[in-house]
């Protein structure tokens, strides 16, 4: 049975072309990308180590090994960042499997003041698993008449997966989803485990996991949106990670004027208040 940090190692071994790191290339393969025995070569281990890192046998490789890794695959700082990660997690599977407490769904008093001192703007307080747990009027006025925030306990990973109004509302789906999937990695592992296998793996099927466990590290660029009320928006989203809670605060900020003369008219069309979701 593989591992998160082994599948990522392959699959990252499997995009890499040899030719990029300056090596030969070996004709056709019953594989793509970098052999194991080059990638070994190059970071220093042996095919046997590497081997067994991949299949799951070895889940506890040193800090050195895992940096060899990192620069032998030629990886940018966020695919860096998550080989670290999965190597952290790999090597944790092994505790009792005691059943998890679910995801604290409270936001703490100080993040929802400064939601308010964010109004009339547009932001949200989400965990890694895509629960929306409290944001602004600005929000709301967004994605009004979308469905995203219609469930009790709104989601935005199984909204971009399992309601099909998601693809049209936003532009670039794809690389939405590649998102969600992603960051569902990023959130504490036995809790997204235990949400995953029970609910969001069943819902959203073999695509959620299939882009789940490719490891690609996502690109996020401005997001484009397609509103049901015909307007075209595009949103830069700045990040700011709440510590101590798995949580992360969500800032939209209008790319252009278009776009902020937009939201100004859907924020008219809805004179919404903070909204906390417990």
């Amino acid at each position: 049975m593989g591992t998160p940090l082994g599948d990522f190692i392959r699959a990252r071994r499997d995009s890499v072309q040899p030719e990029s790191l300056g090596l030969p290339n070996h004709g056709r393969r019953r594989s793509p990308g970098l052999r194991r025995l080059d990638l070994a070569a190059r970071a220093g281990i042996s095919v046997e180590y590497l081997t067994r890192m991949e299949q799951g046998r070895d889940r506890n490789p040193s800090v050195a090994v895992v940096n060899a890794i990192a620069d032998a695959l030629s990886l940018d700082p966020a695919e860096r960042n998550h080989l670290r990660y999965l190597a952290k997690i790999t090597g944790g599977e092994c505790v009792a499997h005691a059943r998890p407490a679910p995801p604290s769904r409270d936001v703490r008093p100080s993040v929802l003041e400064t939601l308010r001192l964010l109004e009339p703007g547009i932001a949200v307080v989400t965990n890694r698993l895509g629960d929306i747990l409290a944001h602004t009027s600005g929000y709301e006025a967004v994605v009004s008449e979308t469905g995203l925030l219609d469930a009790g306990s709104p989601n935005l990973t199984r909204y971009v997966f399992t309601d099909p109004r998601a693809r049209t509302f936003f532009a670039d789906w794809d690389d939405v989803a590649d998102q969600q999937a992603f960051d569902v990695w990023l959130a504490p592992s036995a809790e997204s485990s235990e949400w995953f296998s029970t609910e969001l793996a069943h819902a959203a099927g073999l695509d959620f996991t299939r882009r789940m466990h490719r490891h690609l590290v996502p690109k996020r660029g401005v997001l484009r949106l397609h509103h049901p009320f015909g307007c075209e928006l595009q949103l830069v989203r700045e990040t700011l990670e709440l510590s101590e809670s798995a949580q992360q605060l969500i800032v939209f900020l209008p790319a252009d004027e278009e776009t902020a003369q937009a939201v100004d008219r859907l924020r008219r069309r809805r004179h919404g208040r903070l909204r906390a979701i417990s």
